[in-house]
């Protein structure tokens, strides 16, 4: 065996740490006789902290470490130390540990370190935190056993070798180390072999206790009961060491100080510029860096949702609206549905008439009778998910977010036919028409009052020839949309109150209103709503640039539609109400859902809507 200027005991089998875990025999076996850098105290920021190598062997009572200085300053003012007693403890540092149970079977001794130990006998688990985001473990052991000197400078010693006990030939076999010579570590584990397990757990604990009440770190997470292959770990108070491949707080600001220069601009390139500064093997964008011995390691933190319920958030147009057709909206409960009605207005064709004796009574009178009959289509909605999707999805429900999303589609859906009409040709077989479903905006005169709104008359009205001296653009389109609504309301027969929905733009004008002091006009909706005489004020972002085209040809602009839906009926007969089907297709792997209904709609009574346009040859005001 070759010349070695010290050995010892890099670590030891069946010693029960603190947290319950022991490190058993042959968990380094495959390390017997492979050679791993001598580093001191576990630092690896330069190189002056490599001191040499050291030689693993595999023991029945651990792995034992033949240990060699460079020629390096470093080194040889190692061995300095280690001659003169002032070092004394050897650590290793291993990772892709394997547990079973509590027992390590298994790991990779990455380096043999000389460390400051000190005299405490336990152990603890000291995972390593890089700003709140935990970073690759590594076990951390080191005892307070006594090295062993070879003084290769001494003529008669050069070429003494250590036995396979790692003692010198020269201690005869039967020379004991008298207990005045013992270690901490050696006196600790004396002691464990004469108890037995219950004793042991007590004692560990009290340790462990000990250590905490010390201010030593604690670590909560079990990794006997997770899958973290790495750990670290530190036996006698070495607090000191470094955490081996990862990038510091202070490295990631160099990374970005070389991304703002001007001759790097990019975060890419400046990774790989300080890949190469450094020696690491690898760096990318993706935020891992791939280091010297192989081992991957974090950059940036991991992203952790905004949202407590870790399911995203759907963007979605404005539903308000949506919800108040669906709550109000009367439910028929029959799809095919007919309305009557008996026009009985012209009431002095129908009045009563006086009779004088033996004059011929007259027939008081006809009256119309109007009926109209609405059958039902079928709406529906449906999706397909790959089962691998909705397995690998873990942070929420897929299956139920999807059926969310169908849900808001169907009702958005039946909400704009309902009000406005299915844009989508009548060659489209999707096409929901509408004579099943009929939209309030494009209905008959009987149903639906038309009203134009004339902005330049009302700002005629209201400046005469002083124009733009008294009221700004906002008041007189807001004073015209108030007459013309009410002016509609003498024909109109809806029940109840009225709700209004209107384009944004428009309700933003009229709440903006000012009057000749700057003051505004209406401050709330409700008082808006008050001047209009409706219920409420629903925004509704699909009127927008909506245009109709009488029977004339004259083009029409949508501002408003008031109606209490109330007078409105979807009819459905039993089984069409909204219903949810699924299935799974074995062939494709996929889940398929069907959200579907059949329903008719349709104004049950007559003039129960009023909509509000603007002609398209007035849609400006002049001053």
């Amino acid at each position: 065996m070759a010349k070695y200027d010290f050995s010892g005991w890099a670590t030891r089998n069946d010693l029960q740490c603190a947290d319950g875990r022991i490190i058993r025999k042959n968990a380094f076996k495959q390390q017997d006789g492979e050679t791993v850098s001598l580093v001191w105290n576990h630092q690896h920021d330069s190189q002056n902290n490599v001191l040499g190598h050291a030689l693993l062997e595999n023991r029945d009572d651990g792995v034992y470490a033949y240990c060699t200085f460079n020629d390096t300053e470093s080194g040889q003012t190692a061995k300095k130390l280690v001659q003169h007693g002032d070092v004394v403890s050897l650590s290793i540092a291993a990772n892709q540990l394997k547990q079973m149970g509590k027992d390590v079977v298994h790991g990779i001794i990455r380096e043999v370190s000389l460390v400051l130990a000190g005299a405490n006998p336990g152990a603890y688990i000291d995972t390593v935190m890089n700003h709140g985001v935990a970073v690759e473990d590594e076990l951390i052991i080191n005892y307070n056993e006594n090295i062993m000197l070879y003084h290769s400078d001494e003529g008669e010693n050069k070429d003494k070798k250590p036995d396979d006990k790692g003692e010198s030939k020269d201690k005869k076999p039967d020379d004991k180390p008298s207990e005045d010579d013992e270690t901490v570590g050696e006196v600790f584990d004396r002691i464990c072999k004469k108890l037995d397990e219950k004793e042991q757990n007590v004692m560990l604990a009290m340790v462990g206790m000990a250590l905490s009440e010390n201010g030593e770190p604690e670590d909560n997470n079990d990794d006997s009961k997770g899958g973290n292959e790495d750990m670290k770990h530190n036996v006698f108070d070495n607090k000191g060491e470094t955490q081996e491949n990862v990038l510091s707080h202070a490295a990631q600001s160099e990374i970005l100080e070389i991304a703002k220069s001007s001759n790097v601009g990019s975060l890419k390139l400046a990774m790989k510029i300080y890949s190469e500064e450094h020696g690491l093997q690898h760096a990318d964008i993706s935020g891992f860096i791939q280091t010297g011995n192989g081992n991957i390691t974090t950059m940036f933190p991991e992203y952790v949702e905004a949202h407590p319920s870790r399911t995203p958030e759907l963007i979605t147009n404005d539903m308000g609206w949506v919800d108040a057709i669906m709550a109000k909206t009367q439910k028929i409960p029959h799809g095919r549905v007919r309305t009557s009605h008996v026009d009985i207005r012209n009431i002095d064709a129908l009045s009563a008439k006086g009779y004088q004796k033996g004059n011929e009574k007259k027939i008081t009178g006809n009256y119309e009778l109007v009926r109209r009959t609405t059958d039902p289509q079928t709406v529906y909605v449906t999706s397909e998910l790959h089962r691998d999707d909705v397995v690998d999805i873990e942070d929420f429900d897929y299956v139920q977010f999807q059926y969310s999303i169908d849900q808001i589609s169907l009702k958005e859906t039946l909400a704009v036919a309902t009000m406005l009409g299915d844009e989508r040709p009548n060659s489209d077989p999707e096409k929901i028409f509408p004579d099943k479903i009929r939209p309030i905006w494009t209905d008959d005169e009987l149903y639906t009052i038309h009203k134009d709104v004339d902005f330049a008359a009302m700002a005629k009205e209201l400046q005469g020839a002083n124009t733009e001296q008294y009221f700004g653009e906002s008041f007189i389109y807001a004073e015209a949309m108030v007459t013309a609504l009410r002016k509609a309301r003498k024909d109109f027969r809806g029940t109840g109150k009225p709700d209004l929905f209107i384009t944004t733009d428009m309700h933003n004008t009229m709440i903006l209103a000012r009057d000749r002091n700057g003051r505004r006009i209406y401050e709330t909706d409700t008082e808006l709503a008050a001047a209009l005489g409706v219920a409420n004020i629903y925004e509704v972002t699909q009127f927008e640039g909506k245009v109709r085209t009488d029977s004339d040809g004259v083009k029409h602009k949508l501002h408003a539609i008031c109606v209490n839906m109330a007078d409105y009926g979807y009819g459905a007969s039993k089984g069409g109400d909204v219903t949810h089907f699924t299935d799974f297709d074995i062939k494709f792997n996929q889940l398929q859902s069907l959200l579907e209904t059949r329903k008719s709609g349709q104004l049950t009574r007559i003039k129960s809507a009023i909509v509000i346009e603007e002609k398209e040859t007035n849609a400006s005001v002049s001053g």
